[in-house]
């Protein structure tokens, strides 16, 4: 079946021959076992060529699969299938009175590949979104299952994958006691001055957004589980309306402000899930960087502002605690995450983007696997210590390659 399918934002265009949405796990081995190339395309949020396959390979749509969500209360964990997205898997955790620890700012995206790609929230004890799996499953080239689970050696570049290893059909994430959550904003945070550790530290999540058109943040989120001490924060004024990331967006989009406590996957999100928080009109950009050097990366970025912020909507300034998978971007090290949502117009964003990582480079940033970054392969294969373990993985269980495609073989292969 022949098809034209984009991603989310409609700056990628796939070139697959073929487009399958199998119902079955038989249907779905039976696609992999006899296809050349095979990519997974889960939520279509990636900005760059991670998912597609090539003119010669099929791109798999998970979301006519059984949509499991298995939850095992004695345990505290479940089991959730390769197409759900984070809205409808928090729904069936929080039913269950338990939670996920962490959520990105947008519950709209697929679980599997979400943590594929490196995915994360906020709050500098806050691992990424991969670090509360505990067991993969995965279709192998030959259509076989494999399950990798934490204690096995492979684990660690197992979660973190790319799709380099096969196609996950589901996934057991580690859950916790549901929780509430408040949400405090702030406006007009001085950069000048700023003691980053202290207001990244200051609730259970952190994020600090400008549109970089002057120094300092215009808008401070602080997202405060009520079982934890409420944050004091002199240092920015307490915002009196509600607001989008995003200037000139209106707020109803966005999860309740002002305090308001709320169950923990209604106020982690930036973004309610009943609501759309744009068309996709736009491009996105985003580098993680040591913790440590946040401080001069940001005043790094402050010196180009004028270069930036006129192809800029909003730029997202979040932290991540270390984990251990091989590809992690936040692999090893306490990390500073800097978030850039462009304008829809690849002509103009790209050479911003690449004076951006020049700004960026001294401060060993690894770009996010799924959006828009003009960095050299080998600068990039520089930055991961266990790639060669990663590309052992990938001989062992996809031995010809079928699960690659022109965008890993250049990052990853060198």
């Amino acid at each position: 079946m022949s098809t034209a399918v984009t991603n989310w934002a409609g700056n990628i265009t796939y070139t697959a021959k073929e487009v399958h949405r199998p119902a079955t796990a038989g249907e779905l081995a039976d696609v992999v076992a006899r296809s050349a190339r095979v990519r997974v395309l889960g939520s279509g949020h990636s900005f760059n060529e991670i998912a597609d396959p090539g003119p010669d390979g099929v791109l798999l749509r998970l979301d006519a699969l059984p949509a499991v969500t298995d939850v095992d209360t004695t345990a505290r964990t479940v089991r959730v299938g390769g197409g759900v997205r984070y809205a409808a898997l928090a729904r069936v955790v929080h039913a269950h009175g338990l939670a996920l620890p962490n959520m990105a700012s947008l519950p709209h995206i697929s679980v599997a590949g979400s943590v594929a790609t490196g995915t994360h929230g906020s709050g500098v004890t806050n691992g990424p979104l991969a670090s509360v799996v505990r067991e993969v499953e995965l279709v192998t080239a030959d259509g076989s299952q494999v399950r990798i689970a934490r204690g096995d050696a492979r684990f660690d570049g197992a979660v973190t994958s790319l799709g380099a290893l096969g196609v996950v059909t589901a996934l057991t994430l580690d859950l916790e006691p549901a929780f509430e959550v408040e949400q405090h904003l702030f406006t007009e945070l001085p950069l000048e001055g700023l003691d980053f550790e202290t207001v990244a530290a200051a609730a259970y999540s952190v994020s600090l957004f400008t549109d970089w058109r002057r120094p300092g943040f215009r808008q401070v989120w602080l997202k405060r589980r009520t079982d934890q001490e409420l944050p004091d924060f002199p240092w920015a004024a307490p915002a009196t309306v509600a607001l989008h990331p995003v200037p000139g967006m209106p707020a109803e989009n966005c999860t309740q402000q002002f305090g308001v406590p709320g169950p923990w996957h209604e106020r982690l999100p930036h973004f309610r899930a009943e609501f759309t928080p744009s068309s996709g009109a736009e491009l996105q950009s985003e580098y993680l960087l040591p913790r440590a050097h946040a401080l001069d990366a940001l005043h790094a970025v402050d010196r180009i502002r004028d270069t930036v912020a006129p192809v800029l909507q909003t730029c997202e300034v979040r932290t991540v605690a270390p984990d251990e998978q091989w590809l992690g971007p936040s692999h090893g090290r306490d990390t500073v995450a800097l978030h850039f949502t462009w304008v829809k117009d690849t002509e103009a964003v790209l050479p911003v983007v690449r004076r951006l990582e020049e700004a960026l480079d001294a401060f060993d940033p690894r770009p996010h696997w799924g959006k828009v970054f003009t960095m050299s392969a080998a600068a990039v294969r520089a930055r991961y210590p266990r790639l060669a373990d990663f590309r052992a993985l990938a001989r062992e269980l996809d031995p010809s390659g079928k699960f690659t495609n022109a965008f890993l073989r250049d990052l990853l292969d060198g």
